[in-house]
């Protein structure tokens, strides 16, 4: 994973930095590209089917079960304290992406499960682009709703924004695991995740916090009980998160399960 984040991150950087001499400068990245490099600048997670560039965040989007494997955001003090826009609801298929390979409004109607954000459509209300991009359906998966989405879900994520406007910034990874043989909803089969996690860390402190949450109901007043270490949340993903940092550094962090911040 981690030789896969080197090449990438570095393609990037050399599209966003000088050219060296006699080499002529490429036409300037697009914006959605600037805004992901931001986004992973600590490394990518891993490799992805498809990758989606938003203003926001950046999205691993898995076709086969339609739902995304992990995004990345950066969040900063300013932006949570921005609220720029409020909420818009404005749910719809992502466009961006083939319509048989799409989740639709039709996959979620009556399923008995919430398009759960991946981002937070909350930790976006520095931007109206950005909130509109949250409600993209590649953006959500489905969570179950009392118990999970609307309490404990909820809560870990405005913990993210409170984290963020104390410590001044955050990088936050948010991802599905998907069981083999998992159940679907909809028409168009969009995968039920068994598990959520975020992995959320604070480049000014240097530490790191993670979570793994079975997507269940489950007591609030219990989310301590579901951080654990980030080496462990990489066994169960086989991802590989902070893969830019020195190795001594990311060694030391990853390996504990770091207390509530």
């Amino acid at each position: 994973m981690r030789t896969f984040s080197r090449v990438l991150v570095l393609w990037l950087c050399c599209w966003l930095s000088p050219a060296v001499a006699e080499t002529p400068l490429p036409p300037p990245l697009p914006e959605p590209a600037q805004a992901c490099h931001e986004h992973i600048r600590y490394g990518l997670p891993g490799p992805a089917p498809v990758l989606l560039c938003r203003q926001g965040y950046l999205l691993a989007y898995d076709p086969q079960h339609k739902i995304a494997r992990w995004t990345a955001y950066h969040l900063t003090r300013e932006k949570v304290e921005a609220r720029v826009v409020r909420r818009q609801d404005s749910f719809r298929e992502d466009a961006d992406v083939p319509a048989q390979q799409r989740s639709t409004l039709r996959d979620y109607r009556r399923s008995g499960f919430d398009r759960g954000h991946m981002v937070p459509a909350a930790a976006m209300r520095w931007s109206e682009r950005a909130m509109s991009e949250s409600f993209l359906l590649t953006n959500m998966a489905p969570q179950v709703g009392i118990g999970f989405n609307r309490h404990i879900w909820k809560e870990l994520e405005a913990l993210v924004r409170t984290w963020a406007a104390a410590r001044q910034e955050v990088y936050v990874v948010t991802g599905a695991i998907v069981e083999p043989g998992a159940a679907t909803i909809g028409e168009g089969k969009v995968t039920i995740p068994s598990h959520f996690y975020k992995v959320i860390f604070d480049p000014v402190r240097v530490d790191v916090i993670a979570f793994l949450l079975p997507n269940r109901k489950l007591d609030t007043r219990d989310l301590p009980n579901y951080r654990l270490s980030v080496d462990e949340l990489e066994q169960r993903t086989q991802l590989d998160f902070l893969s830019e940092l020195p190795d001594e550094i990311e060694d030391r962090i990853e390996s504990i399960a770091a207390v509530m911040w």
